[in-house]
């Protein structure tokens, strides 16, 4: 039997719960909502394929409206491939700039009004890398130096300005760990105006002596605030003045200010408590099924991609928490549950939660949860929260997805819940970050916002309605993988999304809005035609 919930999502699958609730809060039927809001549907038209299995031959891509190009890093071949998009039903690839000249590899890649540039790191990862500039035909045009490990390059809405995540990783050994910071270069006369004093560097040295929120996590051996922090990805307010930057590890956001190249907060992110309704999560890959559940957990967000948007005149930014961990041979902070010591005063049924098929095998931070320094942990602290929130400005949380991403790929593949990017991997991500929402990025159509958030494991695109900030609702999910083969070693669909680029309606071929979407297991690139779609 079909239900009513089943007939909203679109077909033959269970609509999320607290889409449901928020429906109902409104004070109409479903079907009168459903009648009175038309929403949009993701339509894959065209895939390239390089051929090339889990090497990163697929990771970043951007769009460039004038010539109808897709600009792709491809890390297995150090270049960026790109491909003519005119024809978004077939892909052609045209050529690749060779990046090997100017560092070990591309991480990033943005264009605007004619100008590539590519965050390129140096073979030498800690050393500082570089940010290298070619028209849209492949020519160099120019390169200068940035900070240690380049990760994400975005320009600002009114090109004048280029920033550079430095993520400034440590070595192996972490005997040497470099500064995080942010480069932000000048483009007001053009790259053929651009010098090395056109880089400017905003860093967190001021904040090495500063009180932090003390859910900001500085953890490294021995390392201050500037050496730990690990600034991942970027947006840009629209006036192109501020710029909120993710720090993964550290469970933070930098605010920028653009103008003046320097971090005016850091502003901590808060645990998500997994013991709340809402808040559920499968926290073991060994209980032999499906089993989404409050667990006495705090989930540390630790996000990676970020975007903005403004309601209203008010901006709001949206993370995509998949979680990270340091994990070195010269320092790990990983543990499992089981391999701890519960505190008894906090945990009563400590030896039931710590069986393999409940918490037991749940992957956790051994650097906090001990306050008191007697090896016995009063609190568990988990990778990830396993959702996308929405922040203010000033990064106060006004809405989180709760256990929605997971709830709902379990409702629509219950066979391959939680799967890694291997075959035949069914239940063996639970125990670490679930289906990891990866990249994120924000769309208007038809009028109305749309967030678009891929999931790194069981992969695949969720899509949501932003529109109204405090009460975001699930649209669609769909995932074009062939769970059948194994996507190490053949063509098995579209495997592990890494980047998504939004194109709009101005600037589509089609006419509709697109979605790019760069695989990096499988290493292809798909395009989807974003289409307004009429619930019956």
């Amino acid at each position: 039997m079909v239900s009513i919930l089943q007939i909203i999502s679109g077909g033959g699958l269970p609509f999320c719960l607290k889409s449901f609730l928020i429906t109902v809060s409104y004070g109409f039927s479903l079907l009168t909502v459903a009648a009175a809001h038309p929403t949009i549907e993701l339509v894959p038209l065209g895939t390239y394929a390089t051929g090339i299995y889990a090497a990163g031959a697929a990771e970043i891509v951007a769009h460039d409206p004038v010539s109808q190009r897709l600009y792709v890093v491809n890390g297995a071949g150090r270049s960026i491939d790109v491909l003519d998009m005119s024809d978004p039903a077939n892909l052609l690839l045209l050529f690749s700039i060779d990046l090997s000249p100017y560092g070990q590899a591309a991480n990033s890649v943005a264009v605007h009004n004619g100008v590539v540039c590519a965050a390129v790191e140096n073979v030498d990862k800690q050393a500082p890398g570089s940010a290298v500039f070619f028209d849209t035909d492949g020519k160099f045009l120019k390169k200068v130096t940035v900070g240690a490990l380049p990760d994400m390059v975005t320009f600002s809405p009114n090109g004048n300005w280029v920033l550079i995540a430095n993520e400034g990783e440590p070595d192996d050994d972490y005997t040497n760990d470099p500064e995080g910071s942010v480069s932000i270069i000048d483009m007001r006369f053009g790259v053929s105006g651009l010098t090395q004093e056109s880089v400017r560097t905003a860093g967190f040295n001021t904040f090495n002596d500063t009180v932090l929120d003390p859910s900001v996590r500085i953890f490294g051996p021995g390392a201050p605030v500037a050496e730990d922090m690990e600034p991942e990805y970027i947006t840009i307010s629209q006036d192109s003045r501020t710029a909120w930057v993710t720090l993964q590890e550290n469970n933070a956001l930098a605010i920028i200010d653009i103008h003046e190249s320097r971090v005016t907060d850091i502003v901590g992110l808060g645990f998500k408590d997994w013991n709340l309704p809402g808040n559920t999560l499968d926290a073991s890959n060994e209980d032999a099924g499906i089993n989404i559940t409050n667990w006495p957990v705090l989930g540390m967000y630790l996000p990676d991609s970020i975007a903005s948007y403004q309601v209203k005149g008010e901006t709001f930014i949206i993370t995509a928490n998949e979680g990270d961990s340091r994990d070195y041979s010269g320092f790990s902070e990983e543990a499992r549950v089981k391999d701890i010591l519960l505190d008894p005063d906090y945990f009563q049924n400590a030896a039931e939660l710590q069986d393999k098929a409940r918490l037991g095998r749940l992957k956790i931070t051994t650097t906090r949860g001990d306050a008191d320094g007697d090896g016995e942990f009063e609190a568990l602290y988990a990778y990830g929260a396993r959702s996308f929130s929405i922040w203010t400005a000033d990064g106060i949380q006004v809405f989180d997805s709760g256990g929605e991403l997971e709830q709902v790929t379990a409702d629509y593949y219950p066979d391959v819940f939680n799967s890694d990017e291997e075959y035949d991997t069914f239940d063996g991500r639970s125990d670490d970050k679930g289906p990891e929402p990866e990249g994120l990025v924000i769309g208007r159509a038809f009028g109305r916002v749309y967030a678009f958030v891929g999931l790194e494991r069981i992969g695949g695109i969720m899509v949501y309605n932003v529109s109204d900030p405090a009460a975001p609702y699930f649209v669609q999910y769909i995932n074009t993988r062939n769970f059948s083969r194994d996507p190490l070693i053949e063509p098995a669909g579209n495997v592990s999304p890494e980047g998504i680029c939004y194109i709009k309606a101005e600037n589509s071929p089609t006419g509709n809005p697109l979605l790019t979407v760069a695989y990096e297991i499988c290493g292809t690139t798909t395009v989807f035609e974003v289409r307004e779609k009429i619930l019956p």
